[in-house]
């Protein structure tokens, strides 16, 4: 089954009780949340609580970090609310002080998906799952919700003596009919405290040869204050002599991988939830030279004469589903002695390479299936002309479908950006464009370009403006089922090592032919 990670934001706390209440999940409301699996939405009663009291409150999603556990949930017509019990332990008072300072403002979800299916519009509709744990996060998926209450247990600390100074106790033992006398502005300064600065000043000293430096380190060690004076002299420098300060480790890691999966925007995406085995079928009606498979017709009949029939008949395409998955190998050690942000390093990485190897896929479907746009120049003319000749052909090509997603490569989005008018007036990096041409910025891989959607894709391996650096897509002709990518983690106790893999499902599906994504043709 699916494990889908939900959040939504309402926090309520007592005070006396050390209780967080608040909603968990909306259900039945039709909001959309942005999950792990992408756009969710929960159908009213979809989530099953077996039993609440099993339920354990998380800190971020992180199972040895329990700090607390659920008493009781409520299902109401827009979702659950539920109340949790925070432990004792510091964890819990930790967790409470953050959720109090609005430090920690979501109430987060791990569900098992029972059943779903994916909608119209793009996302997962929910209609059973099973409630696993809830986590105290800082970014919930839903943004309806509100904090409403923050509080604690309250703890009576001792008080702390107040000590009046000189002058308040002065005052204090005045009587109310006698009058404070008078104090001269010495007898305050006499009566301040005395601050010495504490100024060091490095003792400096003539450069000393090899044999200078032997003689002084020999008489410091048998206790000749001004030998040692002139060894610290020497050796006072971070070059020389760290002491016991050893040189910094940071935790910042450094990387060129990049993340993200921008083809993925350019299409119409779905979820494999429900759809068993490594391939599917769907059907298909429209014609193309290799099937004979034809649509319904209609034609104009003469007054008394017979209506001529044309059956309908459809073929199916068969679709792959593809496995991508990567595998990282490490010693017990390497986890049980090393800092945690190493395993989230790791993590992070696996998953960039996840990214990389799905959205490089998805760009092989654009070149393989895609239809060649007539041949253009590589200039601000050309690219006007491919998107304007390219645009009507798909909408003429596939029956309606609008190409106006512009997946470019990095060099693409650089000459794009250098394109200027013939007085050297930038066309689309201008702040108030003359013309209206579009709008691309150096800070930004979206924007717009003649109409078209720009999405800048780091994974378009093309050097230079050429043959499929640039692919204008139609996203009602591009479609991707994709499941929720899965962390296996295996204990090798020969070895004494520990597999951690990451893996996923992906069908990728370009249709009607290929005349949805129209690949650039350099002339």
């Amino acid at each position: 089954m699916d494990q889908l990670i939900i959040e939504a934001s309402s926090i309520e706390c007592s005070e006396d009780r050390r209780e967080i209440s608040g909603k968990i999940v909306p259900m039945g409301t039709g909001e959309i949340g942005n999950t792990n699996m992408g756009g969710v939405v929960f159908e009213a009663g979809s989530i099953e609580i077996a039993d609440p009291t099993k339920i354990r409150l998380l800190a971020q999603h992180d199972a040895k970090r329990p700090v607390g556990k659920m008493i009781s949930a409520e299902t109401r017509p827009d979702g659950i609310y539920a109340v949790f019990r925070l432990s004792r332990s510091q964890a819990g008072a930790d967790a409470l002080i953050m959720a109090q300072e609005g430090l920690v403002s979501g109430l987060s979800v791990g569900a098992e998906i029972i059943a779903s299916k994916p909608s119209r519009e793009g996302h997962i509709v929910v209609s059973a799952a099973k409630l696993k744990e809830v986590s105290l996060v800082t970014e919930p998926a839903f943004k309806s919700a509100q904090v409403l209450e923050i509080a604690a247990e309250e703890v009576e600390l001792p008080a702390k003596p107040n000590t009046p100074t000189e002058s308040e106790a002065v005052v204090e033992n005045t009587p109310d009919t006698v009058a404070a006398p008078e104090v001269e502005a010495t007898a305050v300064e006499a009566a301040r405290p005395t601050v010495t600065a504490n100024l060091q000043v490095k003792e400096r000293i003539a450069p000393l040869t090899s044999s200078q430096y032997l003689d002084a380190s020999i008489k410091a060690a048998m206790g000749d204050d001004s030998a040692r004076r002139t060894v610290l002299a020497a050796d006072d420098s971070t070059s020389t002599n760290t002491g016991l300060t050893l040189p910094s480790h940071l935790n910042t890691f450094l990387t060129d991988t990049f993340s993200g999966r921008p083809a993925f925007n350019a299409v119409t995406r779905g979820s494999l939830a429900g759809i068993d085995g490594m391939s599917f079928t769907i059907p298909r009606l429209y014609t193309n030279a290799s099937s004979a498979n034809t649509a319904p017709t209609v034609a104009a009949v003469n007054e008394g004469a017979a209506t001529s029939e044309t059956g309908m008949t459809s073929a199916y395409d068969t679709i792959s589903v593809q496995k991508y998955s990567g595998l990282n190998e490490v010693s017990f050690e390497l986890i049980d002695r090393s800092s945690p942000a190493f395993m989230e390093l790791l993590m992070a990485e696996l998953r960039k390479a996840y990214e990389k190897a799905t959205d490089t896929a998805l760009l092989s479907a654009f070149a393989t299936s895609g239809t060649v746009a007539t041949s253009t120049a590589a200039t601000a003319a050309g690219l006007q002309s491919f998107i304007a000749t390219e645009s009507a052909a798909a909408y003429k090509g596939t029956g309606g479908d609008y190409a106006n997603q512009l997946v470019a490569s990095t060099d693409q989005w650089a000459a794009i950006m250098g394109y200027a008018d013939d007085n050297k007036r930038p066309l689309y990096a201008a702040a108030q464009p003359q013309n209206a041409a579009g709008a691309v910025s150096q800070g930004s891989t979206v924007g717009n370009v003649l109409g078209a959607n720009l999405i800048v894709d780091h994974n378009i391996t093309t050097a230079g403006v050429i043959d499929d650096s640039a692919f204008l897509v139609a996203p009602g002709s591009v479609y991707t089922w994709e499941s929720p990518a899965t962390n296996l983690r295996v204990n090798l106790l020969g070895t004494g090592q520990i597999q951690i893999a990451l893996y996923g499902y992906l069908a990728i599906y370009v249709g009607k032919s290929g005349k949805g994504v129209r690949r650039y043709n350099l002339t």
